[in-house]
């Protein structure tokens, strides 16, 4: 299709919607700090999220991001861009018709037993069709929006002004790094064989979890904008807010496991937990659906998050250090080490008590995490501000992102004691022998 070639025009007719919707943001904020200009961020935030939410594409993605990375953008608009979570519109028959013969061919329809027309989920980047095949399984046939990679290119670059307005507005954390990483996984979101090698890599990562479950590739039914997968049946997380403790600390559990087994035996984390990449099943297991948003790792990567684990726990201030430098922190004074250590030290919490106990127990306003990440944020900017390591970026993305699942379900269970079980005998060598293994049985290049 013509229309899916990341095209210059593309890219100037989508910077052009782009910036009618979300222009505002860097002229409002800009005006308010330097002319002395008076808005109402709740308004503001609130039609910018509207303006958003009619738009297809990575900018809706990144509004998703940016709304889980503690300040990295004023708390109105965090607040009101984390609702965009929720499924989006779905596009209609015609846009399914086109894209599924251009994909499968004339013929496609005679591929599906059956094919149903409307969409089951809608995202950011594309939306997912329930099917059955002449075998009788039941199947999900994701199909990715037209012209995605010239909205990716375009969106980035309004990303890039925004960032760069924002910076000027507060300069207590660059974001360049994470402008940089967060285009990296977009564009390897465009790529659906990438996402069936990072499903086929899960299933060989969790296959000894009982508690979660991957949906299998049918390779004859995917490209690079189609994928076609089995069907998991299951219900969405916050269903079972209000089920006995027992059950929401049992999906607790396993929701841990799905995101830190693969982390601290091979490298690797899914850095986008929000509630439409996994349902839950009615025995409490999770079902894992959605691989586009995959970081991988170096070995030393993950010893440096178990290393700044000991240093807090043996108030080790030398092995702090090391550990923040073998993510990437440069230039360290030792008042941003103290705030680094403030924010790691609340992330690190629970992992630090031998006992069964809720993941956070203050400040508990409904958003993981918000009270220290505004000290934190307070003290960066009086100290000179800090540049956060690309690696660093979707690593806490997914730290922050389980700890609100976590809050909603109010789930009580020994922390410690499960990451004790997962980093148990830890060694880097021994990951690297895990990595090779299973990255090359997934045909997915090593990091």
């Amino acid at each position: 299709m013509a229309n899916d070639r990341n095209s210059i025009g593309g890219q100037v007719m989508r910077y052009a919607r782009v910036g009618r919707s979300v222009g505002g943001l860097a002229a409002k904020l800009a005006g308010e700090r330097y002319l002395g200009m008076e808005i109402d961020r709740n308004v503001h935030a609130q039609d910018l999220r509207a303006a958003l939410g009619g738009l297809k594409g990575p900018l809706m993605k990144v509004a998703q991001i940016l709304s889980t990375i503690p300040e990295a953008l004023p708390k109105e608009y965090a607040q009101e861009l984390a609702q965009l979570q929720a499924d989006a519109p779905a596009m209609g028959w015609a846009f399914v018709k086109r894209r599924m013969m251009t994909e499968l061919g004339p013929g496609w329809q005679k591929q599906f037993a059956h094919f149903e027309r409307e969409a089951s989920a809608a995202a950011s980047l594309g939306q997912v069709h329930r099917a059955t095949g002449h075998d009788g399984a039941d199947l999900a046939v994701k199909l990715q929006y037209p012209d995605m990679s010239s909205a990716v290119e375009a969106d980035l670059r309004q990303l890039k002004l925004i960032f760069s307005v924002y910076r000027r507005y507060d300069s207590s954390i660059d974001t360049s790094n994470i402008h940089t990483e967060i285009g990296d996984r977009l564009r390897e979101e465009l790529d659906y064989r990438l996402e069936a090698r990072h499903m086929r890599l899960y299933q060989e990562m969790l296959s000894g979890e009982d508690g979660v479950h991957v949906p299998t590739v049918v390779p004859d039914l995917s490209t690079d904008r189609m994928l076609t997968m089995s069907w998991l049946d299951g219900q969405r997380l916050m269903t079972f807010a209000e089920a006995p403790q027992e059950v929401r600390n049992a999906i607790a559990q396993n929701m841990f496991r799905a995101w830190y087994v693969p982390f601290y035996y091979y490298g690797v984390i899914h850095g986008d937990p929000h509630l439409g990449n996994y349902t839950v099943r009615d025995d409490q297991t999770i079902n894992l659906l959605d691989y586009g948003c995959i970081r991988t790792f170096q070995p030393k990567f993950v010893q440096g998050v178990i290393d700044l684990y000991c240093a807090l726990r043996d108030g080790d201030e030398a092995l702090a250090v090391h550990a923040y430098e073998s993510w990437g922190f440069g230039g360290l004074t030792k008042e941003v080490i103290e705030t680094l250590n403030l924010w790691a030290a609340f992330v690190y919490a629970p992992l630090l008590e031998d006992r069964a106990r809720r993941i956070q127990e203050f400040g508990d306003d409904g958003v993981y995490g918000k009270d220290v990440a505004e000290k934190v944020h307070r003290q960066l900017k009086e100290r000179g501000g800090v540049t956060p390591p690309r690696e660093f970026v979707f690593m806490d993305r997914a730290a922050i992102g389980l700890g609100g699942v976590f809050l909603h379900l109010k789930s009580e269970i020994n922390w410690y004691r499960m990451f004790h079980d997962l980093i148990e005998g830890f060694d880097v060598d021994r990951m690297a022998d895990r990595q090779k293994q299973a990255f090359g049985a997934a045909q997915v290049p090593l990091p």
